[in-house]
């Protein structure tokens, strides 16, 4: 499908969004790669959350860890390098797509208008660091996924108007002595959903000095909401959001709010792949999704058929006997390796572009609109 068929029903976004967007002033910036040690300034977590510290079954997902606090991970200048590239007109006008679950996205852009970008998130270094805070060696999932963009930006004027709307809702729960639902809770950014990948790590390109609001919100496995402070600029977040219900939190007192977000998976062939296309399939170029898709997961069920092969020649080679019950049992589980793929590449013509259903999530019951239960904030 052509990329005009897709950002066809944007057009009028980008004109009515980028005036509200603070560029970067790409003078003053320099032109050189990525250097981690110029580039990188990392700072380990407060705290690192587990799946049982959100009351979910130890053994789910890939890794013990279930999400960060907000870490400082990269330099302003990188930011800035980042928000250039971000912001050119050739992103936002290729790169551009909209969803039921978010309005403004820039997708697929890093490989071919972003080489600062790209070289950022394949660096072995930033690699390194961010398997180190989710506990398991990842990669980048795909070149198609690398500097996912959200936007969400506001007038001086809406800006001035939610200030003090929220002021005054504050007020009133104060007086009449109720915990309502924070006052941005009924406009996220990115609805509730769960990741069609593993791990991805989020990272803040906006100044949020003056920012009320903007967490993550997580639904936990009993039932309550656990809020993770948003990041500052420059900062980071690592979540496995495969498997947590989240939701990206609208803010207060800021014009713009511009989220990077890159995703990944583990670089073990050993350990599952459970990545899935929901979210992403009617937001992408399906051409370039589905041959990256493919290409990874074609690569790893080749790995594991090359170490299955070692294995019963080594096994031959010391005069035992083939291990039928093992064999099968290999085999079973690349059929539903396969199986899996299948079902995630859907014929173009089936695809409803812009519209993500909700076999995302994990609970498939209305999301929480308006619960009076005050969510953790942590």
């Amino acid at each position: 499908m052509a990329a005009a068929d897709v950002l066809s029903p944007l057009a009028t976004m980008k004109s009515a969004c980028e005036p509200l967007i603070k560029r970067s002033v790409t003078s003053s910036l320099g032109t050189d790669d990525f250097d981690p040690m110029k580039h990188i300034d990392f700072k380990p977590p407060s705290q690192i959350y587990t799946m049982s510290d959100l009351n979910l079954p130890e053994d789910t997902g890939v890794s013990p860890v279930a999400v960060s606090e907000p870490f400082q991970f990269f330099t302003q200048e990188a930011i800035h390098r980042m928000r250039a590239e971000v912001l050119s007109d050739a992103v936002w006008s290729n790169c551009q797509y909209s969803s039921n679950l978010a309005q403004c996205q820039l997708r697929g852009f890093a490989a071919k208008y972003a080489p600062f970008v790209y070289d950022t998130w394949k660096n072995p270094e930033t690699l390194a660091i961010v398997s180190k805070v989710a506990g398991v060696e990842l990669v980048t999932e795909m070149d198609f996924e690398i500097g996912h963009i959200n936007v969400s930006v506001k007038s001086e004027q809406q800006k001035a108007e939610e200030l003090v709307a929220y002021a005054e809702k504050m007020s009133t729960e104060a007086d009449e002595g109720i915990a309502g639902c924070p006052w941005e809770d009924d406009k996220p950014i990115v609805d509730w959903h769960t990741d069609s990948y593993p791990f991805v790590c989020v990272t803040m390109l906006s100044d949020c000095t003056n920012m009320i609001g903007g967490e993550t919100a997580l639904k936990t496995g009993n039932g309550d909401i656990m809020k993770v402070r948003g990041p500052q600029m420059g900062c980071a977040v690592v979540l496995q959001g495969r498997y947590i219900e989240h939701q990206a939190l609208r803010a207060l007192g800021a014009t713009e709010r511009i989220t990077m977000v890159t995703s990944f998976r583990p670089r073990s062939p050993t350990l599952p792949d459970d990545t899935v296309l929901t979210t992403v399939r009617p937001i992408s170029d399906l051409s370039e999704l589905y041959f990256q898709f493919s290409e990874y997961r074609l690569e790893i069920l080749e790995e594991r058929i090359r170490n299955q092969l070692k294995k019963m020649r080594e096994t031959k080679r010391g005069g035992k006997r083939t291990n039928t019950g093992s064999l099968k049992i290999f085999l079973k589980e690349q059929e539903t390796f396969l199986a899996h793929m299948n079902h995630e590449v859907v014929e173009d013509e089936l695809v409803k572009m812009g519209s993500v259903d909700d076999s995302h999530l994990i609970d498939k019951s209305e999301p929480k609109k308006k619960s009076r239960k005050r969510a953790r904030l942590n």
